[in-house]
């Protein structure tokens, strides 16, 4: 794809991008999560069946058995399970979990957003008082994970949440330069002549950060239609950021 030659140009003005699975870094994403129902199952949109009577997740990047942290962020919900196999979803969606866990996570079903994050094993931290799942057994709490803080998440929870007025936006990239996030706005509008340009922004998150997104959006099915015209673009996947 041209952005394959783009990204020879613009790499070394990038901020590490932690949405691609990388051996170094741990997989860390944000987006929507796909929840598994048997119509979708029984037309060919999802390859491998889930069991929605049980907490069981699938995500296509990550191995078998990796343990995965699955949080809400809009009430801070969370739960480590494992991921039981490797299936093909839309790509729009981030991971293919089970009604059982969308339930426990007290996920808006219109609005599925999570948090993604790779735990990987032999690493001196010790989650405290992490609830691990694999098909329904309990991994001992006293397991070394990651550095991550699992953080108490009984306190200040909220019991009434307004998902309407809820916006997305899509995290295209990050850069240390304003210039060449420039640059790549203007490709993209070269690039992809029916994207509506007013639609990307760049904003400054740091001295040492700045981002090309797009949006805000309203609606998944908007975000979607952008989404997919910036993968086949040639990104290989791209967070979603959500405001209050």
């Amino acid at each position: 794809m041209k952005f394959k030659i783009l990204i020879f140009v613009i790499i070394a003005s990038c901020t590490v991008n932690t949405t691609k699975i990388d051996k170094r870094l741990p997989y860390n994403s944000k987006g929507f999560a796909y929840i598994f129902n048997e119509t979708d199952y029984n037309n060919k949109v999802i390859k491998k069946k889930l069991d929605n009577s049980k907490l069981q997740i699938s995500h296509r990047g990550l191995k078998v058995n990796t343990l995965i942290k699955i949080i809400n962020p809009i009430n801070n919900e969370s739960l480590v399970i494992k991921n039981i196999k490797k299936s093909n979803y839309p790509d729009f969606y981030n991971i293919l979990i089970t009604k059982k866990v969308a339930k426990k996570l007290k996920l808006n079903e219109e609005f599925p957003y999570v948090e993604i994050l790779e735990i990987r094993k032999n690493k001196s931290f010790i989650a405290e008082k992490a609830k691990i799942f694999n098909e329904e057994r309990k991994i001992s709490s006293n397991a070394p994970v990651t550095s991550v803080k699992i953080s108490n998440i009984s306190k200040n929870k909220s019991s009434k949440i307004d998902y309407q007025n809820r916006q997305f936006s899509i995290l295209i990239a990050s850069f240390y330069s304003r210039d060449t996030a420039e640059f790549l706005k203007k490709r993209i509008n070269k690039e992809i002549p029916n994207y509506d340009i007013k639609k990307l922004k760049i904003l400054k998150k740091s001295i040492k950060e700045i981002n090309l997104i797009s949006g805000p959006y309203s609606t998944i099915n908007l975000m979607k239609n952008d989404y997919i015209k910036l993968k086949n673009f040639g990104f290989e996947e791209l967070d979603i950021i959500n405001y209050d």
